[in-house]
Parts: structure tokens; sequence; C-alpha cells
């Protein structure tokens, strides 16, 4: 009761409950964005760094693998020197100008192979020859028995050890192998392996990189300042007895300055005043000499760039959210008054649609009746192309009618004349004689048969039904209907159809029909010229046959013959020129194609599809 005096009237309650319902979706967004950003961060921060430790161990690899590539290469060194015979000869004769000649070669060598240095010692430990020999701080004459790599060698045959110049002041791998004699070791070879170049490219790197003994003192590093510095803490008996060994000169072995902070991350802190960084770790082993090598990879850029990336990208997707929310709410309110303006659209459209209606009926009706007569014309069309194409082989057929006339002419006077004798011979009882007469009579009055068969099916209306059709037998045909023509103009023909039959798909008597209309063309065109000659060939190319008619007429002029197969084009002064695309429609009707070109003369060349 007290707080509903102190809210005033029922008036001023119900405007503080709108104002609630108002504020509430603007307190649940905020609260949303806050957690969508929180989690972003989180993911971003373990999605960096999986990434990055898969990175570091990629880089951990690689680099020990080169490293253990450098050392690969300065190990041989050794192994070859042992067996020189100069070394041996220094060893053996110690005579000054053997020394000198192998002190150039060991610093020709040394050059060529980047070897920190290459050094002789005799069996006490006495350095006889050595590549820096013209150096001020040159190792010929040091005694360094006290090396554990000189004392290891001696004694096991061969010694690597990883220790601080006392004389170069520079660290590197010492590579040893001793030298046997006939009576014993005659003295060892030293080979001493220096990483700066590596340390050099390690620097250019974005995060350092170290490498450290079974000890964890670090041996070789791109951070100067943590050379002989280790990674794990050395107890001072330890500490003292390293320091004794001069293996590490000086050095205070000192931890590095680096802090674990799990999930491979450690907190390092640089050098030189530097600030502190997070890194992530990776190590690997380099083979074949117990050393580890660790990269360290930064976290900073990588994880602040993805963290930024990934805090936007929440914030984006829920002000998008919220925004959806918003339009929701927005289009529900305006859901009603889009119904009832859709209704009285809906009432607009529906008599619209039965006035349009009634405008599609007519206008189906018009069309049905536009679509009868193109029918109607389509078929009339068909049937005088039909016609078009008979009586053009009926204007063939009228060509030819003389030579067709003289090739029945010329067995009907045989068998008239084979009649004639076999009755004389019937009337001396020659039996024999007459029975050969009338076979002949036979065989001739076939060949009558052939040629109106012929005649018959070339002049008859084909259904234009394609199929398999024997070219030989296509080309035979048209043949027995043009020999006497060729023949009397004495045109050479030349028939080339392969060694087997080819077989197109087409219907044998209008691709006749084509085949007579280009020889008729070609004897047309040899008209009066002497030592005519046509020349057919036939070959199979793939999935189709390619047919070649060629004359040695004059050919056909440029102007025509870019026109040649569009109707009335003729070079006839009596001709309609339909001869050609009639012949061009039925080719293309078969799915082929027919061409013209001149190549001394006229060539025609005709493709149809092959049957296998």
């Amino acid at each position: 009761m007290r707080l509903l005096r102190h809210l005033g009237s029922p008036g001023r309650i119900k405007r503080w409950r709108r104002c609630a319902w108002r504020a509430a979706p603007l307190l649940a967004a905020a609260l949303l964005l806050v957690g969508l950003d929180q989690s972003a961060r989180y993911g971003a921060q373990r999605w960096v760094l999986v990434q990055l430790r898969a990175d570091a161990q990629a880089a951990a690899e690689l680099r020990a693998a080169v490293l253990r590539s450098e050392i690969e290469k300065q190990r041989s060194l050794p192994v070859v020197l042992a067996q020189d015979p100069d070394v041996r000869a220094a060893l053996s004769e110690r005579a000054p100008a053997v020394l000198r000649a192998l002190d150039a070669k060991f610093e020709t060598l040394a050059g060529g192979t980047r070897a920190g240095v290459i050094y002789l010692l005799d069996a006490k430990g006495i350095t006889l020859a050595a590549s820096n020999f013209r150096a001020p701080t040159s190792f010929v004459g040091s005694d360094y028995s006290f090396r554990p790599y000189f004392r290891q060698a001696m004694a096991d045959g061969a010694a690597e050890h990883f220790a601080f110049g006392t004389v170069s002041r520079r660290p590197g791998l010492y590579l040893t192998r001793r030298i046997d004699g006939a009576e014993g070791p005659l003295g060892v070879i030293v080979v001493k392996a220096e990483f700066s170049e590596v340390e050099a490219d390690w620097r250019r790197l974005a995060g350092p990189t170290f490498v450290t003994d079974t000890r964890h003192i670090v041996l070789v590093t791109s951070v100067p300042g943590w050379q002989f510095r280790a990674t794990a803490q050395i107890t001072d008996e330890e500490r003292v007895r390293i320091r004794a060994s001069l293996q590490f000169g000086d050095a205070s072995l000192d931890p590095l300055p680096i802090t674990a902070e799990g999930d491979d991350r450690v907190r390092v802190k640089m050098p030189e005043g530097g600030a502190e960084r997070v890194f992530v770790e990776a190590a690997a082993p380099v083979p074949s000499t117990g050393w580890t090598l660790h990269v360290l990879e930064p976290m900073a850029g990588t994880a602040n760039i993805a963290i930024a990336a990934a805090r936007v990208l929440a914030l984006l997707g829920g002000a998008l959210l919220v925004v959806a929310l918003l339009f929701a709410w927005s289009r529900r309110r305006r859901a009603l008054q889009k119904r009832r303006r859709e209704e009285r659209a809906r009432r607009e459209l529906e008599r619209r649609v039965e006035a349009r209606t009634r405008e599609l009926s007519t206008a189906n009706d018009r069309l049905r009746e536009e679509m009868d007569q193109r029918q109607h014309a389509q078929s009339a069309m068909q049937g005088l192309q039909d016609e078009l194409v008979q009586a053009s082989k009926l204007a063939v057929l009228g060509q030819i009618a003389a030579s067709v006339a003289h090739e029945v002419n010329q067995p009907v006077a045989a068998i008239r004349t084979f009649a004639e004798s076999g009755g004389l011979l019937l009337a001396r009882g020659d039996m024999s004689s007459v029975g050969g007469n009338l076979a002949t009579i036979v065989g001739l009055t076939e060949r009558i048969g052939a040629i109106t068969g012929e005649l018959r099916a070339f002049a008859r209306k084909t259904p234009g039904h394609i199929g398999p059709v024997s070219l030989r037998e296509a080309v035979e045909g048209a043949m027995l209907l043009l020999g006497h023509r060729l023949r009397e103009q004495d045109v050479a023909l030349e028939i080339d159809l392969g060694p087997g039959d080819i077989v197109v798909a087409a219907e044998r008597v209008r691709l006749e029909q084509v085949l007579v209309n280009l020889l008729q063309n070609a004897l047309e065109a040899l008209t009066g010229r002497a030592g005519g000659r046509i020349r057919v060939e036939a070959r199979a190319e793939g999935d189709s046959a390619v047919i070649t008619l060629t004359d040695n007429g004059p050919g056909l002029p440029d102007s025509v013959l870019q026109a040649l197969f569009m109707p009335f084009t003729t070079t006839k002064p009596a001709g309609l020129g339909l001869g050609l695309v009639i012949s061009h429609d039925i080719v293309a009707e078969f799915g082929g194609s027919l061409a013209a070109a001149n190549r001394d003369g006229a060539v025609f060349t005709l493709m149809l599809p092959r049957v296998p």
C-alpha cells in the first residue's frame, strides 16, 4: 500500500508498467551482448592457443631438422680427414713444410665447408696445424690435452663436445676423430662447428629459438643474453663442476627468465630491460645429439587480432539478433494492417482476374485457330516439298531417259539375235546350243529387269524412312542409270569405295537421287571437253562416312560458289537452280552435310553418319 501511495494514481502505475515492459527487452539485449562478448573472448583465446601450438610445433621440428643437417654436414669432415695421407704424414714427419702445407689445406677446407676451425693435435694434445694459423688467436702450439673431447677421442676413437672456446672465445660443437698408427694412436683431428649463422637466421624470425642439452643448459640461441643459461635450476655442486671443466667458461648458468603458465604458455622477461611477453612454447628433439630445440611463438599480436575479431563478430551477431527480435515485434504489429490491406487487394484482384480470364479465353480461342491454320500450312508445305523432290527426280529421269533407253535397247537387241539363232539351232536339232542361247536370254532379261527396277524405284515416291544403306549399292544404282551417258561422253569414271562396304544412315532412293544429281552436274560440266574424268571416293572417318566426287572440269565461279545451295542459283542456261538445294536438304535430313569447293575442277564433299 505504501508503494502504491508512493507511485500515485492508477494511471501512473500503468505508465510505470509500460516503461518496465519496454525496458525489459533492452536489459535482456544488454545481458545477451555481454554474454556473447565473454564467450567470444574465451573461444578466440582457445582457438589462438591451439593454432599457435600447432605452428610452434611445426616450426620447432623444421628448425631441428635444419640444425641436424648442419651438424651432419660437419660430422663427415673428421672421418674423411682421419684417412687423409697429408694428415698422417704431418703426424709422422713433423716437418715444418708439411705442417705449413697442412695449415693452408685446413684453411681452404674450413672456408669451403663453413667450419669454425679445423686443427690437428698430436698424441699429447699439442696443436700441430690449424686452419686459423694466420689469426692472432691461432691454435698452433696450444695444448688441448685437458679438453674432454681430446681425452674421450683418445680413449674411444671419437667424441662430440659442445664448449666455449678458451682461445677464440666463441662457443661451438667440437667433433673429433682419433688417428691410429702401426704402434698406437698418432693424434686427433678436430673440427669445430659454430652456429652463428644459424642463430642469425633465427633472430630474423618472430619469436626466440634456443637449444638445450641434457642438463637444460642453453647452447645455441637467437637471444644472445640467454646463452649458457639454464631452463631448470642447477645445483651448486653441479655448477662448480661445470665451471671447473671450463666447458662454458665463466658463465653464471643462471635460470632463464621464463615462467610457465600452463597450456604450453610461458611468460618471458625479455633482455636489456624489455617488457614481459607471453609466448606459446614447443619443443622438438634434435636427432643424434641429445639436444632439444625450443621455439617460443608470440601470442600478443595473433591473440589480440583474433579476440578483437571474435568480439566484433559476437557483437555484430548480437546486434543482428536484437534487431531481428525488434523486427519480429514490429512485423507482428504490422501483420493485422497488412491482412486488412490484403483483403482489399484480394477482392480487387479477383475482379481483375475475372476480367483477365475472359480476355485470355478469347485470346486462347484465337491462338487455337491460328495453330490449326499453321498446322494446315505446315502440312501443305511438306506436301509441296515432297512434290518438289519428286519433280526433281522426274526431271533427272527425263535427262537420263535416253541413257536408260540405250541400256535397255542393247540387251533387247541381243535377245532378238539369240532368239533367232536359237530357232535355227532348234531346227537342226542342236539342243545343247539352244540351251546356251536360252540361258543367255535369261541373263539379258534379268539385266533389263534390274534397269527397269532401278528406274521404277528411282521414280517412286518414298516414305522417307532413314535406315542402314550400303554405300556401294547406292553408287552402283546411280551408275546403272548414268552408265550409257558416261560412255557416250567418253568420260573416265574412277570409283574407290575402299576394301569393305560402308553402311550409312540414309534412305536408298533419295541417296541415289543426290548421287545422280551430282554426277549429272559433273557430266554437264565436262560436256565438250576431251579427257573428261570423274572420281568417286569414299572413306570412313570415325562415326562419319565421307564421299568425295571430283571432276576435272572448269570448276564453279566464285559468285556461284558463295550462293550455291540457295534456290535459283545455277550456271546452266536452262537450269532452275533447285537440284543442289534439294540435294542439300536431303543430306541434311539424313544428319549429314554437303559442301562444294574448287580444286582443279569442282569438288563436292558429302558427309553422312555411319552405321557401325
